[in-house]
């Protein structure tokens, strides 16, 4: 029993440090770049804000694939949800909060809660089925989301918020605005999203996951992941971890999404489609499956990749798909998996414990 604690406490000790760690990198970049921000290009600037969203679609996505290991391919669909619902709800405060940054985070927390809603309405089904099925209405869900904002007509005037769908019967008062224009999507977005935000929601990210995992619920999620059946046999409720897990990521995905379309003057309901679902997961599996590090690193490199190729003009994207299986190549390596590991054991301590043990 005292070998079994003082494993325990190791163990706590080493994700400490791999968490600290990542915390330390996060704000070390963030403090270079806003060093650098006179000398970067215009180009990389406007990268910055959906850089940082794509790194918490990243976490978020870890989070269902990695940690409670289901297979997601409609996390764009909640990304999708929170977009629209925090531009919504920021062009009606419009005139009430004139505050920018906070109108930007009611937003956000606006857009996180229903993204955690219908993330919670879809679990219902969804989290009773697993591996492909599972995978598959995923998919389909996030097809559905992608259609109904498609098709959905939103305006605001001086009585409040009006909706339609199909086509646009909002009969605004005069003064009023269309904000949601069924295929046109969203026009005349403030762009109200910055860098500074973007960093404050990765560490909200960050914190909330890595206490997530850290707690009872995180182990009893892990445990799931590992053997359903012996979970269920000590009486873990599978459902209830399942949920807890799925509704967490579907709001930090919509946290992004208001970040993500407030940084833009217009934005469509087709941006948030099927391949946005699968370039996040190919952050998450570039990454490794449960290193939220990696996913952020991932998320970065290949959000910039495609711009840094720009010089191959036609060719751009033939060698980002190159340059993808080079590294995954790469990355599957034992030699450079073994050489890796021995790095990252140098910086958490991972060797000395083993010596010490």
């Amino acid at each position: 029993m005292a070998s079994l604690k003082i494993t325990a406490k190791k163990n706590l000790s080493k994700t400490s440090r791999r968490n600290y760690l990542t915390y330390g990198l996060v704000i070390l970049a963030f403090v270079i770049l806003q060093a650098m921000s006179g000398s970067l290009s215009s180009s990389l600037k406007g990268m910055l804000v959906p850089i940082c969203a794509y790194v918490v679609m990243a976490i978020s996505l870890n989070l269902t694939v990695g940690i409670l290991g289901e297979l997601s391919l409609g996390h764009a669909g909640f990304m999708s949800v929170g977009a629209f619902t925090g531009v919504i709800v920021a062009s009606y405060l419009q005139d009430t909060i004139t505050i920018a940054p906070l109108r930007l985070a009611i937003s956000m927390v606006a857009g996180a809660a229903f993204a955690a809603l219908a993330g919670f309405l879809i679990g219902i089904p969804v989290l009773r089925l697993k591996g492909d099925y599972l995978a598959i209405v995923t998919l389909a869900f996030g097809e559905i989301i992608k259609t109904i904002f498609t098709n959905l007509y939103v305006g605001v005037d001086g009585r409040g918020l009006h909706f339609s769908l199909l086509e646009d019967k909002t009969n605004l008062a005069e003064g009023g605005k269309l904000v949601v224009s069924g295929p046109m999507g969203m026009g005349s977005i403030q762009k109200i999203a910055s860098f500074t935000a973007g960093f404050l929601l990765i560490l909200i990210t960050l914190a909330v996951v890595f206490n997530l995992v850290n707690s009872r619920a995180g182990r009893a999620i892990m445990a799931i992941r590992d053997n359903r059946i012996a979970a269920e046999s000590i009486g873990i409720n599978v459902t209830k971890y399942k949920m807890i897990a799925f509704v967490t990521s579907a709001a930090l995905a919509g946290a992004a999404g208001t970040l993500f379309a407030m940084n833009y003057s217009t934005i469509v309901a087709t941006k948030f489609d099927f391949n946005t679902s699968i370039l996040v997961l190919v952050f998450v599996v570039l990454g490794g499956l449960g290193n939220m590090l990696g996913s952020i690193i991932a998320a970065a490199v290949l959000t910039i990749l495609p711009e840094a190729l720009r010089q191959f003009s036609d060719y751009r994207m033939l060698v980002y798909a190159i340059v993808l299986i080079l590294v995954m190549l790469a990355t599957n390596n034992p030699t450079l998996r073994g050489y890796l590991d021995r790095v990252k054991g140098a910086i958490t301590g991972k060797h000395s414990e083993k010596e010490a043990a």
